[in-house]
């Protein structure tokens, strides 16, 4: 059995670190290049959509407190096979948002010297942290989540300073919205930003070992987003009024912050992308590791995922499994393809979830759960979003999703042919 070691407070840095992340040091520029000063409101209208989802999720979490979050939703809802494409998805969210993490911070790391751009230097540092933060949630959810809270602190700061000083040298010639971008532009936006809001369902995964989850789940998700959503807006305005080549950079907000507090403030947003991804990676690997521990519980995967460590209380195959997939895929995969396939899979999961509480509220009305007004509303209206932001994906990213979720059904068939057999 897991340890409930995941506090009320703990839970709520937790969803700020797992959301929080690489995102917003990358992708400030590349959704000012689709959408110009709008993507200020591209930021807005993805905000309003994960609130939305986020209050779809705050009901159906409360009504469960095993380890699993949205493929025990799922499994409540719709039974085993949509289960397992919604388990499978949640393990591809986390493979390549960790993917796409560990390769952005590498690139931040160029800040200090271009040899973190050669190739053998790149697989070691991947594969060096992957192995360090696989170690310490082996010894312990607590451990880990003590980690997590200093560095969501440390993250945090660095990010507020280039909010309060930026906001002194706003140049308002720069946020002009007099050219505006066409549909199928904003769109494309507005599902990039998917990435930098999205990573909040991490902290639902690990709800076998969250104390009190019918309570602190809905308080932390909601909470934890009226934080993000402020500091999102706020550095995309100071990226936009202080920077005029936005468009065209790697590095946004160190750029930025160095053009109006010069080399230490380059400095200072380096270090804090590279705390804030850590603090991000370190929550991956914490939920991620969980999925396969889940889906065992659930006899869809070998019993084997499911052994726990008689010491530390952690899910010691399932970590070590995941720990070697998520280095391979980081070291093949770049930083744009991951984060494709990672917004897609999380859609669907959205979709899923949204249905899943449209569902639940059907065949378990029940009480003593936190309970959303205009429920069937919100789920439909998340549905609906969830399938005009995937509308906005090319058909090669959809193919490379189809085809990971195809090689998680393959995985499902053998195993459960596997069993009957055995029988």
């Amino acid at each position: 059995m897991l340890k409930r070691g995941i506090r009320k407070w703990d839970l709520f840095f937790l969803i700020i670190n797992g959301v929080i992340g690489a995102g917003i040091f990358a992708l400030p520029a590349k959704v000012f290049a689709l959408s110009g000063a709008y993507s200020l409101l591209a930021f807005g209208v993805c905000a309003l959509m994960m609130l939305v989802l986020i209050l779809v999720f705050a009901e159906v979490s409360s009504r469960f407190e095993k380890t699993g979050g949205p493929y025990l939703y799922v499994h409540a809802a719709f039974g085993p096979v949509p289960a397992f494409i919604i388990g499978w998805l949640l393990l591809l969210t986390r493979l390549f948002s960790y993917a796409t993490l560990i390769n952005l911070m590498v690139l931040y790391l160029s800040f200090f010297s271009d040899v973190f751009m050669e190739a053998s230097i790149r697989i070691a540092m991947i594969l060096g942290i992957t192995f360090a933060l696989t170690l310490l949630n082996w010894i312990g959810v607590r451990s880990s989540a003590r980690v997590g809270n200093v560095l969501t602190v440390a993250k945090l700061f660095p990010l507020a300073i280039f909010i309060i000083v930026g906001l002194f040298f706003l140049d308002t010639d720069l946020i002009n919205f007099a050219e505006r971008p066409d549909l199928t532009a904003f769109s494309a936006s507005t599902l990039l930003l998917i990435f930098a809001f999205g990573g909040f369902e991490s902290g639902l995964v690990n709800s076998g070992e969250i104390e009190n989850p019918r309570k602190n789940l809905p308080f932390a998700l909601i909470a934890a987003t009226l934080v993000i959503t402020l500091f999102y807006v706020l550095i995309q305005l100071v990226s936009i009024g202080t920077l005029p080549e936005l468009a065209q950079s790697d590095k946004p907000i160190a750029d930025a912050a160095q053009g109006f507090m010069g080399w230490g403030g380059g400095l200072l947003i380096t270090l804090g992308a590279v705390v804030s991804i850590l603090g991000t990676l370190n929550v991956q690997v914490l939920s991620g590791s969980r999925m396969p521990f889940a889906l065992s519980e659930e006899g869809q995967f070998p019993q084997i995922f499911s052994r726990v460590h008689p010491k530390f209380a952690t899910p010691v195959v399932s970590l070590l499994f995941f720990g070697i997939l998520v280095g391979f895929v980081s070291v093949f995969w770049g930083f744009m393809s991951s984060l494709a396939i990672s917004v897609i899979s999380r859609l669907l999961m959205y979709i899923l979830v949204c249905a899943a509480l449209i569902r639940l509220r059907q065949i378990h009305p029940g009480k003593g759960y936190f309970r959303i007004p205009l429920g069937k509303f919100f789920a439909i209206f998340g549905i609906l979003m969830s399938i005009w932001l995937l509308s906005g994906t090319d058909l090669l990213e959809i193919r490379d999703a189809a085809l990971w979720t195809g090689l998680g059904l393959v995985i499902y068939a053998v195993h459960y042919f596997g069993k009957r057999r055995i029988r």
